[in-house]
């Protein structure tokens, strides 16, 4: 480390601009107050992070699905989600089966990311019938916020309040608990 660089830009280069997360969701976010919180969260990530929300439409599909039908609907999207991914991206998908675990310990994982290397972090959410296998199969990791239900769109808000709770976590910042 070049002796001009304090521990404080250290940090910076750690989680400075070079950080881009992204969430890619299944469907359009409609509800009002949903895009308000999301607009404010996303707003105070600006100065740790770049942060792209990127959507991709959901499979119109009838109420009462066939197991054979879910799967389809999951592949459709799934594959719509794996067209937004790339090579170099982290993906952690959202899952109910995934690892649940703590503010701090979500905090952990972003800086152990971050230590090595891994600028380009992609949070997925899956629609209303969850993740295709594809899907699960190309994540690195997956994240359970709950072993309850939450409808996806709500997912986002929480996710993004989460990622801006890491960054202060992670930069030593108060922020109420």
């Amino acid at each position: 480390m070049d002796m001009w660089i304090k521990p404080v830009d250290t940090m910076f280069v750690k989680w400075g601009s070079l950080v881009n997360i992204y969430i890619i969701a299944v469907g359009k976010l409609k509800e009002k107050y949903l895009k308000q919180g999301i607009e404010e969260y996303t707003k105070r990530l600006s100065s740790y992070a770049k942060i792209d929300i990127i959507e991709v439409a959901d499979e119109k599909a009838p109420e009462q699905l066939s197991e054979q039908q879910m799967e389809l609907v999951k592949k459709k999207e799934g594959e719509r989600i794996l067209g937004k991914v790339t090579d170099d991206m982290h993906v952690i998908a959202l899952a109910i089966e995934g690892k649940m675990m703590s503010s701090e310990q979500f905090a952990q994982t972003l800086d152990r990311l971050a230590t090595y290397g891994k600028s380009k972090v992609a949070f997925v959410i899956g629609g209303s019938l969850g993740l295709s296998d594809d899907v699960m199969k190309r994540a690195n990791e997956s994240l359970s916020f709950s072993k309850m239900t939450f409808p996806h769109q709500l997912m986002r808000l929480i996710l993004t309040e989460q990622i801006y709770r890491a960054f202060r976590i992670n930069r030593g910042e108060p922020y109420h608990k």
